[in-house]
């Protein structure tokens, strides 16, 4: 299959990485032009859960020369999603699958309106720890399931062929009817590290070592989880507390990708993250004070950034 991803960032790079081992076409786009040369030169070398290899792939920072995708992957984050919805429906064969695998809530309708709902898989990953060692090179500290679903529901057989593609490259896949609900049970683990991290500087285990942090996070995660109630998601949990501990037990030593673009001084990804739960609150009625005085802070702390 040929298989072209849209961001190779730390999560694009393992993904990139071990679709191209098992065989894939893979063409890597981003636009760190260290990053694209280092994959040119020596490939592309991802080590971790998975264990530790170096594969050599097409790479580029002009999606225009991929051509005639069978499958469109966008790893951006949300601020490229826009402009790698234009490039994907560009480089895809006209009947192939765009998938979107981004953190937080509003990037698939981003794309939605670009190429339309019927073209949209969307994917959610968590459990990887993935963090960049350098140009052309990236890891990971898990390596948990990937869970993919028709932005318009339903189980199909291209569904199915995606899903093959990715086992090909050794992931652990699941298929949902409903990917929406598995959308809101990442976000509930998304904003109770992300944020909390990022503030602190602190890894998932040592949040949970911490009673303060830990009471901050806890208090993101329940009220998310008291927004997706009130929206009428139907979760497989209903102890969110306990939920998300468990999901971070398994990465202790990950630092979140919001606490990583503090680290290097860029802007993250909050709107989508913890900003999303006072906006989805807002409609609802619901109040989400911890969340909003999250997202208040970590803007304040990103004003100070040139």
């Amino acid at each position: 299959m040929k298989i072209a991803i849209l961001g190779v960032g730390a999560m694009g790079s393992v993904y990139a990485g071990l679709l191209a081992d098992s065989g894939h076409d893979v063409w890597a786009v981003d636009v760190w032009k260290e990053h694209v040369d280092a994959i040119r030169k020596n490939g592309l070398r991802v080590e971790g859960a998975s264990g530790d290899r170096t594969v050599k792939m097409n790479a580029t920072s002009d999606a225009s020369e991929v051509k005639n995708a069978d499958l469109v992957i966008i790893a951006t984050k949300a601020d490229g999603v826009e402009a790698a919805a234009k490039s994907a429906k560009a480089i895809a064969k006209p009947d192939a699958p765009i998938l979107t695998i981004q953190n937080g809530l509003g990037s698939a309708d981003k794309v939605a309106e670009i190429v339309g709902n019927e073209r949209i898989m969307i994917g959610v990953v968590g459990g990887f720890g993935a963090s960049m060692k350098g140009p052309g090179h990236a890891h990971h500290n898990g390596w948990e399931f990937l869970r993919l679903g028709e932005m318009n529901g339903g189980l199909t057989s291209r569904l199915e062929t995606v899903k093959k593609a990715w086992e090909q490259g050794g992931f652990k896949v699941l298929t949902f009817d409903d990917i929406h609900k598995m959308i809101w049970e990442k976000l509930i683990c998304n904003c109770t590290y992300s944020g909390t991290c990022a503030l602190t500087n602190l890894r998932v285990g040592e949040v949970q070592a911490s009673p303060s942090a830990w009471s901050i996070a806890a208090a993101c995660a329940a009220e998310a989880y008291h927004v997706a109630n009130g929206k009428g998601i139907k979760l497989d949990f209903d102890d969110p507390v306990r939920y998300v501990r468990e999901f971070g037990a398994k990465i202790p030593n990950a630092r979140p990708s919001m606490l990583l673009d503090h680290l290097a001084g860029r802007r993250a990804e909050i709107d989508n993250i913890n900003g999303a739960i006072p906006r989805e609150g807002h409609v609802l009625g619901i109040a989400t004070p911890v969340n909003s005085m999250v997202v208040a802070l970590l803007r304040a702390k990103e004003a100070g950034f040139k």
